[in-house]
């Protein structure tokens, strides 16, 4: 399984809003592409001082499966259109890794 971890971050004032369009609209989204291999996404929050970070984790069974995501250059961010006017910055590339231990494969082990 391939992770893709991607980080954004937001304005104090942007961040219930931005939030809203990942639930509501990008992750859906994500989901009706019908890709074969996605396996869902983990999404977190963190308020700082002066912004607030979001991560996204998708799953994948594959890099091929990333790619049919992201495109060829497969490392590259996916941002929503929308997303562009509430975050303050963002990581131009994703990262990815293999998972070696899940939550679900712990469970199937015992």
């Amino acid at each position: 399984m391939i992770s893709r971890v991607w980080h954004g971050w937001t304005a104090p004032a942007n961040a219930d809003a931005y939030e809203r369009l990942l639930r509501e609209t990008v992750l859906p989204g994500i989901e009706r592409q019908g890709i074969r291999e996605y396996r869902g996404a983990w999404l977190y929050r963190r308020t700082l001082p002066s912004r607030v970070e979001f991560v996204t984790t998708l799953l994948f069974d594959s890099l091929d499966a990333v790619r049919e995501f992201a495109g060829e250059d497969h490392e590259v961010a996916v941002l929503h259109p929308e997303a562009h006017a509430l975050l303050a910055e963002y990581d131009e590339r994703s990262a990815h890794y293999d998972v070696l231990l899940h939550p679900d494969a712990s469970a199937e082990a015992r």
